[in-house]
């Protein structure tokens, strides 16, 4: 695994003292708190400290403490994609690779500093994939983009410095994360309109190509990101426009879903119809009694929270709708994506 130069100002070292109580989901929450890093690399991280804080003293013990963390930190989150992403890259380089320490608690202290180091290289990942994606972005480019993603982001404000640009940015529901990405995009002097999640067949044909993030891109080399993202990939390859997906390499997850239902993500309950019985069916949220409507005022209906949670969070775009996948490893198509993730993960 390349490397992550501590995030901290002084690289920690394996402390003598065993640490009485170690939480891992509380030390990856914390890793969070830096808006830069992404789940992955925190979890990168938090696997580090657990090494760190690891009384093991053999690599069988090690890798099992390592999985048992990276277990913990999948159960408590109900979208573990990403951050399942990380902790397989990370426990990979653990088990894969020779290590030459003299003693075992000096190949732990090697492995925390190699977990930080990568994890601080892999913050310069989304300057790299904004430099590659540059060269396809020609002036007066109008270009669609879907829900919040850092690394779209960065891309789009570095090709404002140089070109012309204007976006076109989905909604995103139910989180409405779209919006974020047209306040942030607008105050940096883009044109940004945004487009309801029922309007991306109605905006395509005005649109050179779509660029779109990444929860994570599989083996197959297709892709895993917020949900909407298959539907206008589907748009865009029957309206012959390309469709780029940008993606950190530490998000290449070893992962080969066929279908929406593969997803982890996915539960008995998502999309499935209530049971039936005798009760009147929740309403949403903006319809009043008709005693306290204004005859003049139309009221929007919308979800409520329990119809929100029936609704997938991410979905699954097949290889074949993509053009290509900008990552800080090149530009590839999803064929040299997939040859690059078994690579990765091969020794």
């Amino acid at each position: 695994m390349p490397g992550l130069a501590t995030t901290e100002t002084n690289a920690t070292s394996i402390s003598a003292s065993p640490v009485v109580s170690f939480d891992i989901c509380e030390t990856y929450t914390s890793f969070l708190k830096n808006q830069e890093l992404s789940p992955p690399l925190a979890a990168i991280l938090a696997l580090s400290k657990l090494i760190e804080t690891s009384d093991a003293g053999t690599m069988l013990e090690l890798v099992k403490a390592l999985n048992d963390g990276a277990g913990a930190l999948k159960a408590s989150t109900s979208n573990p994609i990403s951050l399942n992403a990380g902790c397989e890259l990370f426990i990979a380089f653990v088990t894969l690779l020779p290590h030459d320490s003299a003693c075992f608690s000096d190949l732990k202290l090697e492995l925390v500093r190699q977990g930080q180091k990568y994890a601080a290289e892999a913050l310069t990942y989304r300057d790299k994939i904004a430099s590659l994606a540059l060269g396809f972005i020609k002036d007066d480019s109008v270009i669609l983009t879907h829900s919040y993603s850092r690394v779209v982001m960065k891309t789009l404000l570095r090709a404002h410095e140089r070109k012309r640009i204007s976006v076109y940015v989905t909604e995103a529901r139910p989180r409405g994360l779209g919006l974020r990405t047209y306040e942030e995009l607008t105050a940096a002097g883009i044109p940004c309109t945004v487009v309801l999640d029922s309007a991306v067949s109605y905006v395509m044909d005005k649109v050179d190509f779509v660029l779109v993030g990444s929860e994570a891109v599989v083996e197959s080399g297709g892709l895993i990101n917020a949900v909407g993202s298959n539907q206008i990939a589907i748009i865009a390859q029957a309206a012959n426009i390309p469709f780029y997906a940008l993606a950190e390499s530490y998000k290449f997850h070893r992962l080969f879903p066929l279908s929406q239902y593969d997803l982890p993500t996915h539960t008995a309950n998502i999309l499935s119809f209530p049971l039936s019985s005798g009760n009147t069916p929740p309403t949403t949220g903006a319809i009043k009694p008709v005693h306290e409507r204004s005859s003049n005022v139309d009221y929007v209906r919308q979800m409520m929270p329990e119809q929100i949670a029936c609704n997938p969070g991410v979905d699954y775009t097949r290889p074949d709708l993509i053009t290509l996948v900008f990552s800080d490893v090149g530009s590839l198509t999803p064929e040299g994506v997939s040859q690059y993730v078994v690579g990765m993960f091969a020794g």
